[in-house]
């Protein structure tokens, strides 16, 4: 739960990036938009391989 918590709080944090991005063509923005949604399929990874895990032991 704790890095569900943490995609959560990175999504909230790169929001007003992705809107200077999308908005204003700010594409310092964008970069760091790219760098977040990086880190963000890194942690989705990390949960998935996760969850898998504790279901396969549960079994």
């Amino acid at each position: 739960m704790e890095k569900f918590a943490k995609v959560k709080e990175l999504l909230a944090s790169v929001e007003a990036d992705a809107e200077k991005f999308y908005n204003a063509g700010n594409s310092a923005a964008g970069t760091r938009v790219r760098k977040a949604m990086q880190d963000l399929k890194v942690l989705a990874q990390d949960i998935r391989a996760e969850v898998t895990e504790k279901k396969n032991t549960a079994k």
